[in-house]
């Protein structure tokens, strides 16, 4: 194998973007939450390219953010050095400050961040998380999808096929009409036995009261161990009352809508959450990440990873106190569309691999084309 030029004579020489939108394959092409019907998910995909190699990354929102990076760091990144994402990192937050840091800003630097960090995990031809300061080789998951559009069949079905896998824990989204979990949360309990551990995800529908009658009433009647988002995350009087006074063994987690260290610390202190959850793909990449694990290590809790399983695989197996990671349904369908070299759940856990280097990723371009919405394949 030919040795390029070490890491720290490598200077970015471009970057290119790319936006896929993949239709969803809901009922009626459609998928529902508590709070939100959607049709498709929409990747943008950043590369950045130096001495002969190139690092990937990506998140999930609006088209607009490809363009976002296009205008705002594709052009400051030229000509710098490779060596430290973090720096870059820092760099680019400045730059964003007036042109909107939360949102799309934030989702588009997270997602060159972690092509940053894959493209210095390849120039050293390492594994990303021989990389990163890991504490773990693998990363525990739960089945997460779920939808309150789908019938009970297919509601029970997707969460029993995820424990079949081995996979110990599963999630379905709750409160977009109350009045309908009951049957779903006994279809699916019935479904999977008293063995996995049951989740719920609100996505912010409920009031505070409405959320703390249905945390005692999940908890109570089908043994549900997780409640997410059960009020907004912006509402942390509202989270921190469900912490203190729901169910002893429910958790209360948030955290995925926290797009700058601020929102995390906003979320930690009181606390307002049982476990905080962290979004590779919108919280600044993997040194967002590993902002907030410190936070989370010094608040004494645990860290969740929030969808995205090929970068999150790597990223929270540098988080000390890991809970484990979100394995969502149209996430893992998008990444296997676009994607060699994603992983599947072993023992309940994502392994990344340790012969492939960086994130182990390689676009299937052909295979990605037809959803293409923003840039030009590569020659």
């Amino acid at each position: 194998m030919a040795v390029g030029p070490a890491p720290a004579e490598c200077r970015i020489d471009a970057v290119d973007v790319h936006a896929f939108e993949v239709p969803t394959d809901g009922p009626d092409g459609k998928e529902q939450d508590g709070t939100l019907e959607w049709d498709s998910t929409t990747a943008v995909l950043v590369r950045v390219h130096a001495g002969g190699r190139t690092g990937l990354g990506y998140t999930y929102g609006d088209v607009s953010v490809a363009s976002f990076v296009t205008s705002e760091l594709a052009p400051l990144l030229h000509g710098e050095h490779v060596t430290a994402p973090a720096a870059l990192s820092e760099l680019m937050g400045r730059q964003i400050r007036n042109a909107g840091r939360p949102g799309v800003g934030a989702m588009a630097v997270s997602a060159v961040d972690v092509a940053l960090w894959d493209l210095k995990a390849r120039l050293l031809d390492l594994p990303l998380t021989h990389v990163l300061p890991s504490y773990h080789d693998r990363v525990p998951v739960y089945g997460s999808g779920g939808f309150t559009n789908y019938p009970l069949d297919r509601l029970a079905d997707q969460l029993t096929g995820w424990a079949e896998q081995g996979i110990p824990r599963v999630k379905l989204k709750t409160s977009r009409e109350p009045g309908r979990d009951p049957e779903r949360l006994a279809a699916v309990r019935k479904a999977l036995g008293d063995g996995p551990e049951l989740f719920t995800d609100a996505n912010g529908a409920l009031s505070r009261k409405e959320a703390l009658y249905w945390a005692r009433r999940f908890h109570e009647e089908w043994d549900v161990r997780w409640f997410e988002e059960p009020v907004s995350s912006a509402d942390l009087t509202g989270l921190r009352m469900l912490c203190e006074a729901g169910p002893g063994r429910l958790e209360i987690a948030a955290g995925e809508y926290a797009y700058t260290l601020q929102d995390f610390t906003n979320l930690v202190e009181g606390p307002s959450v049982d476990c905080l959850q962290a979004d590779v793909t919108r919280c600044g990449g993997i040194t967002g990440v590993l902002r907030a694990a410190g936070l989370a290590d010094a608040h004494h809790l645990d860290l969740s990873a929030h969808c995205a399983p090929a970068v999150s695989a790597h990223a929270f197996c540098a988080v000390r106190r890991l809970r484990h990671l979100e394995y969502f349904h149209d996430h893992v369908r998008v990444e296997r569309l676009l994607f060699d070299g994603t992983r599947s759940p072993d023992g309940g856990a994502l392994r990344p691999d340790p012969g492939r280097p960086g994130l182990g990723l390689d676009v299937k371009w052909s295979d990605a084309e037809p959803y293409r919405v923003h840039g030009t394949r590569p020659a």
